[in-house]
């Protein structure tokens, strides 16, 4: 690819180019010296399950890796004691070590659905951080002033509602931005959330007389509400490693114009051939059923396989088109006895809470045996002999079957 080429490629889903110039510039001088760029992200091991939200952030890396660049996906081992503040009103709970240690391993396995494994560089800010020392945080503390932290929006509004700040918080962008002088970044990648702490970045590499990094800011993918950005707290989300039936299900289940978001920012297809599809829908020539079909295909693909998505496809037209149950259905074992519906939907995972197993219930979106339940006060009888079927939504199925306590 040509320079320009580059850069379109490389500009394809952003919201902003810090600068583009820079990347201009940066791309010129890799290309004349034969010397790639080293492309920093960083992700704190806060939760062991990737969702296609956070896969934004990780195809703009491959992209870069796919362009002959050193890519350098961060665990912030060290960090993720201190909890990541942004956009929250209140103070996160820290993790222990062990519970980091768990969650990077399953980080590693699955970024690897999307990265070549031979051309990233794993690395952990703790190799740096732990042996910084008392004295050497002091002197990294001293290249930034309290003004310039306090500028954060989140920490400025916690103040100014008179809500807790931890001092371990205000620490956390400074030390953010220590990764990328430690790592002598040339690229840092982001969500929009991200932005402060990849600018302070910037202005402390410039501290270390290092030429600053470039920041490549990512939108945050809203979930499949269509509203919230996806989150796995707002059930929202579709996880990388969910069954491929599940994942089907999901992107089935978006609406028809974020469908387009989610082929920008989830897929590698062209802004070209987006365009393409979306004036066929808009004209009538393709149905838009059938293009997001094709989406759910290609996301499959991705983290599964060609064959399990064509599986999917047909599991769910079984399910949705001919009103047939899937071919396999998982199945739980509880305490045989007689259940209250909402205590038993939160016990086999098919509710978070007995508020939203009521919620679900009275709704309508319960069924037991293919019968529609709406009473949040039915009981049910499980034994050892009958699992009966339950039914949550459109696509969640799964038998119960009790199991004697003797």
């Amino acid at each position: 690819m040509t320079i320009d080429e580059q850069l379109a490629y490389l500009r394809k889903g952003t919201v902003e180019i810090i600068r583009e110039e820079d990347l201009r510039a940066k791309l010129e001088k890799s290309a004349r010296t034969g010397t790639p760029l080293r492309v920093k992200l960083g992700a704190d091991p806060t939760a062991p399950d990737i969702h296609l939200g956070h896969t934004v952030v990780i195809r703009k890396l491959r992209a870069f890796q796919e362009l002959g660049h050193t890519v350098i996906f961060l665990i912030g081992d060290f960090t993720g004691l201190i909890g990541d503040p942004s956009g929250k009103s209140a103070t996160r709970p820290q993790l222990t070590r062990e519970e980091i240690a768990a969650n990077a391993e399953t980080y590693k396995a699955q970024i690897f659905k999307l990265l070549d494994p031979d051309q990233t560089v794993i690395d952990f800010n703790s190799r740096w951080m732990d042996t910084l020392g008392s004295d050497g945080f002091v002197r990294l503390a001293s290249h930034v002033t309290v003004k310039q932290i306090l500028e954060r929006d989140d920490f400025a509004k916690r103040l100014a509602e008179n809500r807790p700040l931890a001092l371990h918080e205000v620490l956390y962008p400074l030390v953010m931005a220590y990764d990328s002088v430690a790592l002598e970044a040339d690229v840092e990648l982001g969500g929009t959330d991200q932005k402060f702490n990849i600018l302070m970045g910037r202005n402390l590499q410039r501290e270390y007389a290092q030429e600053a990094q470039v920041a490549v800011i990512m939108p945050l993918l809203e979930g499949t509400d269509g509203v919230q950005k996806m989150s796995k707290s707002l059930g929202n989300y579709i996880g990388i490693n969910e069954p491929p039936s599940e994942m089907f299900g999901k992107v089935m289940s978006i609406s028809d114009e974020l469908m387009w978001r989610y082929y920008e920012l989830c897929t590698d297809t062209s802004l070209e051939e987006i365009e393409r599809m979306r004036a066929a829908a808009k004209s009538g020539a393709s149905n838009p059923r059938d293009l997001k079909v094709e989406l759910a295909k290609r996301i499959i693909t991705d983290f599964h396989s060609a064959t399990d998505a064509r599986a999917a496809e047909e599991e769910f037209n079984r399910v949705f088109k001919r009103k047939e149950t899937p071919d396999e259905i998982e199945e739980r074992t509880v305490t045989a006895g007689r259940w209250k519906l909402p205590r038993l939907l939160v016990e086999v995972s098919l509710a978070p809470s007995m508020a939203e197993a009521r919620r679900l219930i009275e709704q309508g979106g319960v069924r037991l045996d293919g019968e529609q339940r709406s009473q949040v006060n039915d009981e049910v009888e499980v034994t050892t002999d009958h699992a009966p079927l339950i039914q949550v939504g459109k696509r969640r199925f799964l038998r119960v079957r009790g199991q004697s306590l003797e």
